[in-house]
């Protein structure tokens, strides 16, 4: 059923487009990489200073509400081009160990934020009325950096996987048109 739908999905004429094109497709991967880079840093920064190793001279809270609008600005960027990237090659995605990998770690980066998003990321002013940084602020930024990490490391495997050619409709469609 799932693979029914990525074919279906990448069938479509707006994502049979995207991935036609010969410059569109690598324009979204390149965007989908800025945003990664752009969203990836404010984690960092946030991450770093919820473990005291990074900018201890500014407040938690300051860095967390400063951070927050630039971080929601990568994330939509990253969201955006990655469903446009999903969408134009579903099936070949369906297939990769890497992807599967990337959307488990992305499920929990979503648990974490359920977890964690009360007591640290909504509370960071009661952070800095603690005489340390509390354990559960540090918790929650270090399965934040390993959560990222990995999920960019899938991400980047995901590129090294061949798709099943003798599986892929689409990689059919075309051979079958090319040998007519």
């Amino acid at each position: 059923m799932i693979l029914s739908l990525c074919q279906w999905a990448q069938s479509t004429a707006f994502f049979t487009a995207i991935r036609g094109s010969w410059n569109v497709y690598p324009v979204i991967m390149a965007t989908h990489l800025l945003g990664i880079a752009w969203f990836g840093g404010m984690i960092l920064i946030t991450d770093m200073r919820l473990l005291g190793l990074a900018m201890r001279n500014r407040s938690i809270s300051d860095v967390v509400d400063q951070l927050r609008i630039p971080k929601r600005v990568g994330l939509l960027i990253v969201v955006t081009c990655g469903v446009l990237m999903l969408g134009s090659k579903a099936e070949e995605y369906y297939y990769n160990i890497f992807f599967r990998i990337k959307l488990g770690l992305l499920l929990c980066v979503f648990l974490h934020g359920m977890i964690f998003r009360g007591a640290v990321y909504m509370n960071a002013a009661a952070l800095d009325r603690a005489a340390r940084i509390p354990s559960r602020a540090k918790l929650a930024a270090f399965f934040s950096l390993l959560l990222w990490t990995g999920i960019a490391c899938a991400g980047r495997g995901i590129g090294y996987v061949e798709p099943p050619l003798e599986r892929i409709h689409a990689g059919l469609t075309h051979a079958g048109a090319h040998n007519r």
